[in-house]
């Protein structure tokens, strides 16, 4: 189920456990999200905005979001006008997909003023409005909407707000039975296209969930071709509203027929899989989109990297072969210089014009006879000499193409690495990629900042927390790799990497752990490396004092002995049940 007019109503009626909330602190991690931490009394809580235009969402939060070293503009209005305010009130608009927040905070002179915030759940027309009630004026919005996208409305500071165009759909909460048979009767669609265009706040899947349980088909069947069982459909509508209208929900997750992952907070009979139920629609909510949002976002900012990485991949990869090529013909340095020889010893069983010889090979012990092609333009002398420059050449290069090799094999495990890190990056990890990459001089820096990183600046840490209290630390790309490894951690701290495999540096920050700690941690390698989709992966463990750094060596790389050996299977149930954070210098 997309988020429909039910949904909002769901979360709406949960929200208003939010009534009284002080807004402690505001952030915009992304330029769609707006958080809130605030304090309720229950304790303390984070609420999510999204105006994203694929995921937009309301709803109560447990994720870690990294905030931007300087707030945005949207985000320092907020601040001034809501930060310290109370939430006096939380309302949908109708069955629509518009909440309204009501904040009462007190100016900077002391006296009480109250601001609305108004968010637009609607796809891509998605928007967090600030809103001046007294006098009908937006402060700002998340999303500006100008003169020059729509003349009906526009989304700008001191411009008057206009509601979203309405719909002129029936409300199905205030609809009686012979409303809804008159409309039923007279129209001639299927069953769920009629309910969807009829009705405010009904998605398809709500739709198809009504027709469902009034026998009207399967949802995706072609439910034109026979006529629509009107007090059937009454029936499973008035029973599902009923529930809506008492707030009865029921927050589950699943997959439709069509393989396609839904949530809803009705129960949905359709489903012939099974589902999974949750406490609270915040929770269902959470987990159905888990970091879907982020996820979209990355792909969309790391796709340029993406490609560059690639393509040097590619690039290397052709380059191996060629090198391979050149050391195969290179190994055959010794039979040009054997040639050249015995040319030498025979110049005069040869004459100009011819194209080969057949001479005996005395550096063979059997003495074999051996064909030797010769250029007819050249003479016996010359096609010696050429066979001797080819020794020499190949001689000299051997050393030269050894070199290449290794350097172009740590090219493609380097490129490798950072592409695995990309599959796991955060937005913020993906800047320290992007740095990396431009301090290594693949990239060229085209920022305009023109302030310099200190040395000290610490890039963001991943800390899980064990089972038994034992903090794990865990690098998501070179950068934090090293500062994990080679700054951060102890001589008795024990460092994981899977064996062979490109993966994240994991480090437990204590010389006293169980294996309950060692096993957990052995998963955070396997689960962020190469061979999270495997099964038995090999992870190798040693204390820190026995990794090191090479001279020269990329970002990230490191050498160690004194390992030990587990083998796990990559549990993302376990890993995303562990208790996280997120550090970073801009907190």
């Amino acid at each position: 189920m997309a988020l429909d007019g039910i949904v909002t109503r769901a979360i709406v009626h949960e929200l208003q456990a939010c009534r009284g909330a002080r807004i402690n602190k505001i952030y915009q991690p992304n330029d769609r999200d707006i958080v809130f931490h605030i304090r309720t009394q229950q304790g303390n809580a984070k609420l999510l905005l999204s105006a994203n235009p694929t995921y937009p969402r309301v709803h109560l939060t447990q994720e870690t979001f990294l905030n931007p070293a300087e707030a945005p503009m949207f985000c320092m209005i907020l601040r001034k006008h809501c930060e310290s305010g109370i939430i006096e009130d939380i309302q949908q608009v109708g069955m629509e997909r518009i909440i309204h927040m009501t904040i009462r905070q007190r100016d900077e002179l002391g006296d009480v003023s109250s601001k609305k915030i108004i968010v637009e759940l609607m796809g891509r027309h998605s928007n967090i409005i600030l809103l001046d009630p007294a006098s009908d004026t937006i402060l700002d919005g998340i999303n500006h909407v100008t003169p020059a996208i729509s003349s009906y409305r526009v989304v700008m500071p001191g411009f008057s707000y206009t509601n979203p165009p309405e719909q002129h759909k029936r409300n199905p909460l205030e609809t009686e039975q012979e409303a809804f048979r008159e409309s039923c009767l007279v129209n001639e669609e299927s069953a769920v296209s009629w309910l969807v265009g009829e009705f405010s706040g009904l998605s398809p899947l709500a739709a198809q969930e009504i027709a469902h349980r009034a026998g009207e088909g399967h949802p995706g069947g072609n439910e034109g071709e026979k006529e629509k069982d009107c007090g059937s459909l009454w029936r499973a509508f008035d029973e599902v509203m009923g529930q809506v209208r008492s707030h009865q929900y029921t927050p589950v997750t699943g997959v439709n027929p069509k393989g396609k992952s839904v949530f809803s907070v009705i129960p949905l009979t359709l489903l012939a899989d099974e589902t999974r139920t949750y406490e609270s629609v915040s929770q269902c909510m959470e987990d159905y989109y888990g970091d879907k949002a982020q996820r979209d976002t990355v792909k969309q900012k790391v796709s340029d990297l993406l490609r560059f990485l690639q393509n040097e991949r590619t690039k290397n990869i052709k380059k191996l072969d060629n090198l391979n090529k050149d050391l195969e013909e290179a190994g055959d340095a010794d039979r040009y210089r054997i040639f050249g020889e015995l040319l030498f010893a025979s110049l005069h069983q040869i004459q100009k014009g011819d194209r080969e010889v057949q001479l005996i090979n005395f550096y063979d012990e059997e003495q074999a006879t051996v064909t030797i092609p010769l250029d007819p333009l050249l003479t016996p002398s010359d096609n010696a000499q050429r066979y001797f420059k080819k020794y020499n050449k190949y001689k000299n290069s051997l050393a030269v193409i050894n070199e290449q090799l290794i350097k172009t094999r740590e090219e493609i495990n380097y490129i490798e690495n950072l592409l695995q890190q990309l599959s796991h990056a955060s937005l913020n990890d993906i800047d320290e990629i992007r740095d990396e990459l431009v301090q290594q001089g693949y990239l060229r820096d085209r920022s305009r900042k023109t302030k310099k990183k200190k040395k000290n600046d610490k890039p963001t840490l991943h800390v899980y927390t064990s089972s038994e209290g034992v903090e794990l630390y865990v690098g998501k790309n070179n950068l934090q790799n090293e500062y994990v490894t080679n700054r951060l951690a102890s001589s008795n701290d024990t460092w994981l990497h899977t064996k062979d495999i490109p993966g994240s540096h994991v480090v437990i920050r204590s010389s006293e752990y169980g294996d309950a700690t060692l096993q957990e941690a052995a998963q955070l390698a396997a689960y962020y490396s190469q061979a999270k989709e495997s099964s038995s992966v090999p992870v190798d463990y040693t204390l820190i004092r026995h990794v090191r750094k090479p001279n020269g060596a990329k970002p990230g790389f490191v050498i160690y002995d004194n390992q030990k050996t587990l083998f796990v299977t990559p549990d993302e149930q376990l890993i995303k049940a562990m208790p996280n954070s997120v550090k970073n210098n801009r907190n």
